[in-house]
């Protein structure tokens, strides 16, 4: 049961606190997006740039912080070509 709590924060080098964090902080910043994207379409002069900026924002910290991620349960290869 607690291989499911830990194995995806493993594959992308995480413990499952840190993963716990990043996500929660990415959907928070997601959410205030959104917020300024619904409240932008009432009141175009609101908002903006916000919602292209959170998503380039979210886009180069989802790139830059993560390790590059195996699928769990895929064994490692006995060799590399």
């Amino acid at each position: 049961m607690l291989q499911l709590f830990t194995d995806h924060p493993r594959s992308v080098g995480e413990t499952y606190g840190e993963h716990f964090m990043f996500a929660s902080s990415f959907g928070a910043r997601m959410v205030a997006g959104g917020l300024a994207c619904f409240v932008h379409g009432f009141l175009p002069f609101l908002f903006v740039r916000t919602g292209s900026k959170t998503v380039l924002a979210l886009h180069a910290r989802m790139s830059g912080a993560r390790a590059p991620s195996k699928p769990v349960g895929m064994p490692e290869p006995e060799y590399l070509i």
